[in-house]
């Protein structure tokens, strides 16, 4: 044990090889689980993609998120025809396979943060012990640099758009967890207090009462979260997750300014049409 020490003092703590052992081990044991999922999932959102929605021609599918976008918006204009000049110049440029792929990474990604995040928040706003355990986790996950979350995902996934989604999973998961915790917790006690004078059990206070008070903060949370999975498209890139964050680092690569730019156009604008859908259906509940 003092040698162990002493060449650890002398020579360094074997951090990497602790890390490099421990991937091994988790990749040995879950592999039941991994190539599934790889297997599985990844013929899933290429079928989701590539078969669905890039069979819906251009024009149809600008049309019905146009008509979405008008009676979301309350029947206004903007938004529509925001949405119907963005998309078309995508389409113009020949961007719109990679757009939809774009648009799946960030789909799958945003509903399984939900998933994953919405019940983690409830959890944390029912125990303190979950919420002192599970504060550190969210802020190491927030802290790390995105770029960190691609090593277990290829080690565990390989390349392509699992491993993007798997990344995009836990960068964009922490503001669901956050906000769905913070608007529980900011729920009337005299509101919860009446719920179980009433005879309310657990599960009724909780769906009937806190849930429905706290959706405006939940919902604000989840707008963050797609705006998280969004932002990690070019980084996903990297590890071969197709879209139009691949075709930024290929014009990055090659130093060319304009094709980089017209996919970073792509990108700005289904981000503000993701954000302004979100926020919109909002607050159109409020």
């Amino acid at each position: 044990m003092f040698d162990t020490l002493k060449t650890w003092f002398t020579e360094g703590i074997p951090i990497a090889e602790g890390a490099e052992w421990s991937k091994n081990k988790i990749t040995d044991w879950f592999a039941f689980l991994f190539e599934p999922i790889k297997e599985h999932f990844g013929d899933f959102m290429s079928w989701l993609s590539e078969d669905v929605l890039m069979n819906i021609p251009p024009y149809i599918l600008i049309i019905v998120i146009a008509i979405i976008a008008f009676f979301l918006s309350g029947k206004k204009l903007g938004l529509p025809i925001f949405s119907i000049v963005g998309l078309w110049l995508i389409y113009n440029q020949g961007l719109w396979d990679h757009l939809i792929s774009t648009f799946t990474l960030v789909l799958l990604a945003s509903i399984l943060s939900v998933i994953v995040g919405v019940p983690l928040g409830i959890l944390m706003s029912k125990s303190s012990i979950a919420e002192a355990i599970m504060k550190p986790v969210l802020d190491f996950m927030q802290t790390m640099p995105a770029f960190v979350y691609l090593i277990p995902a290829v080690a565990f996934f390989g390349i392509g758009m699992v491993p993007g989604v798997f990344a995009s999973l836990i960068f964009a998961t922490p503001p669901t967890v956050r906000f769905t915790n913070l608007g529980i917790r900011q729920v009337s006690k005299e509101l919860v207090e009446a719920s179980e004078a009433f005879g309310s059990t657990g599960a009724q206070k909780l769906f009937k009462v806190e849930l429905p008070m706290a959706r405006a903060t939940i919902m604000a949370g989840i707008n963050q979260t797609v705006m998280l999975a969004l932002s990690m498209v070019v980084i996903a890139s990297m590890i071969g997750a197709p879209g139009l964050g691949r075709e930024v680092l290929s014009a990055l690569q090659r130093a060319q300014v304009g094709p980089g730019f017209v996919a970073g156009i792509g990108i700005v604008i289904l981000a503000i049409i993701i954000d302004r859908f979100t926020q919109t259906a909002n607050s159109k509940k409020e």
